[in-house]
């Protein structure tokens, strides 16, 4: 039986992030129309929240927040595998009571499991949309000082799944400028950097429970974001 245990897909399916990732634009008030040319950039702000130091300083303190209840899911998931196996290879030579015992056992920790799964997963939910909120809008008032400062008339948000961005070159990307423009606001030191595995050790990467809404490095966004 092979269950998600983790909240990491919250981000990856979009659940947390199409209700609290829309651009503080939106509701920000409409400002002059600024004169000579028009000066457009493009930020994949999702990136940018969760890349700047307190973003993956508060991300990092909600995944360890949550590995306890993973780790409890994780043995109870486990547990119920185990009992199925057992009755899968013991079953021809079991009772009719014990075998119904059994089954009714592995029916009630597999509702249990459902049931926690649901609960741990909502909370997080929760949890992660307040954290992305307020850092979000956080960040967009940092985004919105250093685009008026460098000129720039309109920002597009390209990390939205419905961008109608075809085609941008680095050029008019600011993400990384945004990013390093909060840090130096916010004053948080970058996290401690991850020791490296030793080549060829054949170590799978340790599971995480809950991950930022992008993993991609600033560099890595392409210019050409469809």
């Amino acid at each position: 039986m092979k269950r998600s245990l983790t909240l990491c897909f919250l981000l990856a399916s979009g659940v947390v992030l199409s209700a609290a990732a829309q651009t503080p634009a939106a509701s920000a008030p409409p400002a002059a129309a600024a004169a000579g040319p028009t000066r457009i950039a493009v930020v994949a702000f999702q990136l940018a929240v969760a890349q700047t130091n307190e973003g993956q300083r508060d991300f990092g303190d909600l995944q360890k927040k949550y590995a306890p209840k993973e780790a409890g899911l994780k043995t109870l998931s486990d547990e119920i595998d185990s009992l199925s196996k057992q009755l899968q290879d013991q079953g021809a030579s079991l009772s009719d009571v014990e075998r119904a015992n059994r089954s009714k056992t592995i029916d009630e920790k597999k509702k249990q499991l459902d049931r926690e799964t649901e609960d741990l997963r909502n909370d997080g939910q929760q949890d992660m949309q307040d954290l992305y909120t307020t850092l979000a809008s956080k960040v967009y008032d940092v985004m919105q000082s250093y685009a008026e400062a460098q000129g720039f008339t309109l920002v597009l948000d390209v990390s939205q799944q419905q961008s109608p961005v075809l085609y941008a070159s680095g050029g008019t990307n600011i993400t990384k400028m945004v990013i390093d423009a909060y840090n130096l606001k916010s004053g948080v030191p970058a996290p401690p950097a991850q020791p490296a595995q030793p080549a060829g050790s054949g170590a799978a990467p340790r599971s995480r429970g809950l991950t930022p809404p992008t993993s991609h490095s600033p560099s890595a966004v392409p210019s050409a974001t469809h």
